[in-house]
């Protein structure tokens, strides 16, 4: 059974919110319908979606609009992340982001080709001016593409207000066909402290999911005291998408009253590192699900909001409660689980195992461990919570536990490389173990006289690694002394084995040229419609380094006329 009021006041607030944003000023940046491969605030590895991914018929080079008139004030190209990004300011204070484009209108690709020959870098970041690149609603700025980071061809889209947070783009009449109620996977319910249990467990538990003939769910009736809290893993779709997607609102009612709500309408970039928190962080990385805490536990997140008893149930003995989770999707489907919980306070006979070790993190506290010639540095308020470290030191592995605490920032891993020769000091680096054939990982490594120094957010196993061999380069789609003089682009492939890819340069005739370097298909490629290649007979050098410095040169013989 459903409450009226709650479905009313929900609606309600849901409507009025729309009225707060502007729905006629910002277009559609395709000239195709909008379908979604991912949502805003969507749950993703270490941080929230922070735009909309908008399918390209799993194709590069559709034209990408400017959603509204404005002025380019800034363009970044990287190897990672976004990719080739543009950023449009527009009148009324909002930013549009663009990203893993393939490449730049004519006019704004010119401006960015000038400054990366001026720098001689592919990597660059621009802020031009208001009167620089001025664009008008629906000219074509860009051309989308499968730059940086995405795992396929889409356009990344943002809305951002003048503090720089992203907001959800369909709060501005962005249009997306949905039909379809949010998909309820799992549930699960906590015990919070060693007085509290379900079922007469201290430990957390899976609770049976019922699904029901209108649509909803109910889950198996549970037995509880104490403090207790839950958690829910699911997701949503659209009705031309396959897609998992995230959802947009939760809620939670105890008894008919609410006491938590996630609402996923803008965050800050400073706080999307708290998703490990909000998520069942060990959960996550053990079982690969996301299991979000229906409870605020020493979290600042924004989209929470104002939890009543931060989301927690305090179930007394002999009582009967009714909790009801309502998640939603942005068109106002909706799905709703019922629990039933009564209050028993029955002996625990199955208490929670806690493993105990000679290093307990106090997080409020500094804490500094040292064995051998590795030493750790774990500064104050590096993780949420209070816990029992295991902290092992074999030759130069060390084991940091296990990684299933998140972390707010990073702590510090040292080695004393004073034992190693000159020689062999030079290609050594911090590398983290992983998968069951524990691969080394390069962890970004500083030397500083005989001290390694690696900082990170994981925790888990390191150990000191060697690399001595050089990057290998091949030339791709030309072979030695070829003619070239119909070709459009120039292609080399590049890989590192060990600690991969720091850096590279090429250059044809002793003329630095742009190679754009795609890690993804470990390609460098050069487009000759730069008019940098003029001669008949070239000589093409590429010097590519990695982490530790190991370098190797390529140099080749091409014609083109």
């Amino acid at each position: 059974m459903r409450f009226i009021f709650i479905i009313l006041l929900a609606t309600s607030t849901f409507t009025n919110a729309q009225n707060n944003y502007p729905q006629d000023y910002f277009s559609n940046p395709l000239e195709i319908p909008l379908i979604l491969s991912g949502t805003f605030a969507e749950l993703r590895s270490n941080h929230f979606h922070s735009g909309l991914d908008i399918k390209t018929q799993q194709r590069r080079g559709l034209k990408v609009k400017a959603s509204a008139s404005g002025f380019v004030s800034r363009i970044k190209v990287s190897h990672f992340g976004y990719g080739k990004a543009l950023y449009i300011t527009h009148p009324n204070g909002y930013t549009t982001v663009y990203a893993h484009l393939q490449k730049f209108a004519p006019e704004i690709e010119a401006y960015i080709k000038k400054a990366q020959y001026k720098k001689e870098s592919y990597e660059i970041e621009l802020f031009p001016s208001a009167e620089t690149l001025q664009v008008i609603k629906d000219s074509i700025v860009a051309f989308s593409g499968n730059s940086g980071g995405s795992g396929g061809p889409h356009l990344h889209f943002e809305i951002r207000d003048k503090a720089e947070r992203p907001m959800n783009p369909m709060l501005f009449g962005m249009d997306v066909t949905d039909t379809t109620n949010p998909v309820i996977n799992s549930i699960f319910a906590y015990p919070m402290d060693e007085n509290s249990f379900i079922n007469k467990s201290n430990t957390k538990q899976k609770l049976r999911l019922i699904p029901l003939k209108n649509g909803d769910y109910t889950v198996e009736n549970i037995e509880a005291y104490g403090k207790i809290g839950f958690g829910i893993e699911t997701t949503d779709r659209q009705n031309l998408a396959a897609n998992k997607n995230g959802v947009y609102n939760i809620q939670t009612f105890i008894n008919g009253s609410k006491n938590f709500e996630l609402d996923f309408k803008q965050f800050s970039f400073s706080e999307t590192k708290h998703i490990n928190q909000l998520i069942d962080y060990e959960y996550y990385k053990t079982k690969k699900k996301r299991i979000q805490k229906l409870f605020k536990k020493n979290n600042p997140l924004s989209l929470l909001k104002n939890p009543e008893n931060d989301g927690y149930l305090n179930i007394k003995d002999s009582t009967y409660s009714v909790y009801k989770i309502r998640v939603s999707d942005f068109k106002n489907n909706e799905s709703w689980v019922t629990v039933s919980v009564k209050g028993t306070k029955n002996s625990i006979t199955k208490p929670k195992q806690i493993k105990t070790t000679p290093y307990f993190i106090n997080a409020s506290e500094t804490t500094n461990l040292k064995e051998g010639k590795i030493s750790v540095d774990i500064y104050k308020d590096t993780f949420y919570t209070n816990f029992y470290l295991d902290f092992a030191v074999n030759n130069d592995t060390l084991k940091l536990h296990e990684d299933v605490f998140p972390a707010k920032k990073s702590f510090t891993i040292n080695y004393d490389i004073s034992a190693y020769s000159d020689a062999d000091k030079s290609k050594l680096y911090i590398a983290r173990l992983i998968g069951y054939k524990n691969y080394p990982s390069y962890s970004n490594t500083k030397r500083k006289g005989t001290i390694l120094s690696t900082y990170t957010k994981t925790l888990g196993t390191f150990a000191l690694a060697t690399d001595t061999l050089k990057p290998t380069i091949k030339p791709s789609n030309f072979k030695k002394g070829q003619w070239l003089s119909n070709f459009r682009y120039l292609k080399v492939k590049i890989d590192d084995e060990l600690s991969g890819i720091s850096k590279y340069r090429a250059t044809v005739n002793g003329k630095w040229i742009l190679m754009e370097y795609d890690y993804k298909t470990k390609t460098l490629t050069h487009d000759f419609n730069d008019g940098i290649v003029t001669d008949t007979k070239n000589n093409l050098k590429v010097i590519v380094t990695d982490n530790v410095g190991n370098s190797s040169t390529f140099e080749t013989l091409f014609y083109r006329k």
